[in-house]
């Protein structure tokens, strides 16, 4: 649970640097829908490399927690990033935060709380070979959500790129359970691995491409949705994830309560215009 908590610090604080690069990166005449040179122009801030550098971080912490954790808890603790995320827009971009989000904030860290004294240790089946390919499937399928978002409306456009992104970054949480061997031929051979870099990849890709301009609230909530919900399902029903003996009650509740007040804070998961100007002062 450390180092699930210290994931979502580094993936929190990395969303604050990286929603400011990547408005400062965006260009005027560029479409609405996912950017892959927007990328190459963000990543030459250096608020955008350090965000890459504590999203390296939060990943391998991610890892060792997969590894220990049911992926419910994992789940719920990197959704809680966006309470990290609340708390370093208040201090470093000044943003106030209204009596209602702090009071979020004490949700999701009490959510958190009863997850941790309800998780059990992860489940102990492996996955079968059709579960591996199902979720090399579902990351081509975020890879494809991502060409046709650009042409939805504005508030559609940003849900289907949440959801997009959240989903890969579900991808992520699963097939780091399906990577039982880590002999060279066996990664070779295990669609998971694929799944992995497929899924994480694209899921980045979709949300530096929500960032890049207009509200993303819509898009954060619905990344939140994404990576929490499907993963906890295929934890507990295919890979056996469960709760300590009599306490299950309180795993469901403790996720429902993060979730929803990661949800109540989603608008954090943009950068506020004000900051983005500042930095356009700074950088000119």
């Amino acid at each position: 649970m450390v180092c699930a908590l210290g994931s979502a610090v580094c993936f929190g604080t990395a969303s604050v640097l990286q929603a400011v690069a990547a408005r400062a990166a965006a260009e005027p005449e560029s479409g609405a829908g996912v950017d892959p040179a927007l990328f190459l122009r963000a990543v030459r801030q250096w608020r955008y490399v350090a965000g890459l550098a504590l999203d390296g971080i939060g990943f391998v912490l991610q890892i060792i927690a997969l590894r220990s954790l049911p992926i419910y808890a994992v789940g719920a603790a990197l959704a809680a990033s966006l309470a990290v995320t609340a708390v370093v827009a208040a201090r470093l971009l000044h943003v106030r935060l209204s009596r209602t989000e702090w009071a979020a904030v004490g949700v999701v860290c009490a959510g958190l709380a009863m997850l941790g004294l309800a998780s059990g240790g992860e489940g102990d089946r492996t996955g079968s070979a059709a579960l591996r390919w199902w979720m090399l499937a579902i990351a081509l399928g975020v890879l494809l959500v991502g060409t046709v978002a650009g042409r939805l409306p504005g508030r559609t456009r940003a849900l289907v790129l949440g959801l997009g992104a959240g989903c890969g970054f579900g991808v992520v949480e699963v097939a780091v359970r399906l990577i039982d061997d880590l002999s060279p031929a066996a990664l070779v051979a295990n669609p998971a691995v694929y799944a992995l870099l497929l899924g994480g990849g694209s899921a980045f890709l979709l949300l530096t491409s929500a960032l890049q301009r207009g509200s993303v609230t819509t898009a954060t909530a619905g990344m939140v949705i994404g990576e929490t919900i499907g993963p906890a399902l295929v934890g507990v029903i295919w890979l056996g994830d469960r709760t300590r003996e009599g306490l299950g009650w309180l795993a469901v509740t403790g996720f429902a309560v993060a979730v929803a007040g990661a949800l109540a804070l989603a608008r954090f998961g943009e950068a506020p215009a004000t900051a983005t100007a500042t930095v356009g002062t700074e950088t000119g």
